[in-house]
């Protein structure tokens, strides 16, 4: 593979000059000054300053806790910012193509509309893996993104090693890895092979396992140069300062973090053996996050009957590979013995 990234940043970006905020021309070291240069109003509430547009307290943790740089990082407001940055950057509208593979995530096909950009779909395998050959045959000279949602959403499983390492290595463009589930996953995070391929990002989030899905934090990591071509186009301020402040909080308390995720996986396993006990629960996929998709006799019929008695789930059944299918989101203890007291209940009915 000959990987270039200057080859794939579209024309109008390359000559783009980032917008420069006060925030960014001076950057305070703790000294007491008097600020006038932002058109802020002088009066303290707590948020009348405008944030750090790089929010480097937060990378700085992020940075340490991944093993990586700074300049590796990129944070967004949530996850669906900085995939629609990476649309903005690489993607001529009405020109380019991306590649995704359902069922997954659908915000890349919804952003693939909003930048006009062409979304070529490969399904995945009977057992939810990548199509190899059919990814590398779809691929042509415009393609410049290919989403690889790993664990996926909504099937739950981790996408090997040995095919993703055949993606990197045989596609030409950017390979987006989405690990917005990683920490309930077994396998190592893809940060740790940074290094290895010029052409990886990947993006986390610290909705799911952090518990912080009403902040919106998204985090993007990849080469400092892929890094430094999205922040010449992403919005100065696009991470408010609450935001910050409690990202912060919560990325320090790894303790914390740590023992909810244990219980969560904990969790899971208890209510994956219970679904095993439900007869009109067909099968049961594995997961690698924090969800359990199983295939049901009746998705429709059994999505209205846990709806009547109070439990909300995600019926699935619409996607490609899905038929028949409900996910069940890992909820508290208690929730799950209601949600398997309910699943019980309705055997019947």
């Amino acid at each position: 593979m000959s990987f270039s990234l200057n080859n794939l940043i579209r024309e109008n970006v390359k000559g783009l000059k980032p917008y420069s905020s006060a925030r960014d021309e001076y950057v305070s070291d703790g000294s007491k000054m008097v600020f006038l240069d932002a058109n802020e109003n002088p009066f303290e509430n707590g948020v009348n300053r405008y944030p750090d547009p790089q929010q480097r307290s937060l990378k700085a943790v992020l940075a340490d806790q991944k093993g990586i740089d700074v300049e590796n990082i990129l944070l967004g407001n949530g996850s669906d910012e900085v995939l629609d940055l990476l649309f903005r950057a690489f993607c001529e509208p009405k020109e380019d193509n991306v590649i995704s593979l359902p069922p997954t995530y659908g915000m890349y096909n919804v952003l693939s509309g909003i930048n006009a950009v062409e979304n070529r779909t490969v399904l995945l395998t009977e057992n939810f893996q990548p199509d190899i050959e059919a990814i590398l045959k779809v691929v042509d000279t415009h393609s410049k993104l290919l989403f690889l949602c790993s664990p996926n959403n909504p099937t739950g499983n981790s996408f090997s090693e040995e095919n993703i390492t055949k993606l990197l290595n045989g596609f030409n463009g950017l390979v987006v890895i989405d690990e917005a589930y990683i920490d309930f996953a077994p396998n190592e995070s893809w940060v740790s092979r940074l290094s290895d391929f010029p052409n990886l990002l990947i993006t986390q989030t610290l909705s799911k396992a952090y518990g912080l899905a009403g902040i919106r934090l998204g985090i993007c990591m990849a080469s400092k140069e892929l890094i430094s071509v999205l922040n010449t186009i992403k919005p100065p301020y696009n991470v408010n300062g609450l935001t910050q402040l409690k990202a912060l909080e919560r990325v320090l308390a790894t303790k914390t973090v740590t023992e909810e995720v244990a219980d969560i996986l904990a969790e899971r396993s208890k209510l994956m053996e219970a679904l095993e006990s439900i007869p009109y629960v067909d099968t049961i996929y594995p997961s690698d996050a924090n969800f359990i998709l199983s295939r049901v006799d009746d998705a429709d019929k059994r999505y209205t009957q846990l709806l009547e008695k109070g439990i909300v789930i995600r019926n699935r059944s619409t996607q490609p590979l899905c038929e028949r299918t409900l996910r069940f989101t890992v909820g508290t203890p208690e929730e799950n013995k209601k949600l398997i007291e309910v699943l019980k209940d309705i055997i019947n009915e």
